[in-house]
């Protein structure tokens, strides 16, 4: 696997865990007290950073599934 082909398996990781993590910070707006609006910035900045992966990994061809090689062992 070629490092473009790495990068079309790890990007939609990286969405999917960018998602994650703004989502887990907007619930934690309402303990945050002044600090709220910082906080849903970041997640609002998480999920730009997704809107720029995305672009990327629709340069590099879309994503592509990554399926390990088979063992022969067993």
């Amino acid at each position: 696997m070629n490092e473009v082909e790495k990068l079309r398996v790890l990007i939609p990781h990286w969405i999917e865990h960018n998602q994650e993590h703004a989502a887990e910070f907007r619930r934690w707006v309402e303990q945050a007290g002044e600090a709220a609006p910082e906080i849903l910035a970041a997640a609002d900045e998480m999920i730009q950073a997704n809107a720029s992966l995305a672009a990327a990994l629709e340069k590099l061809g879309g994503p592509l599934a990554y399926h390990p090689p088979h063992s022969d062992q067993g």
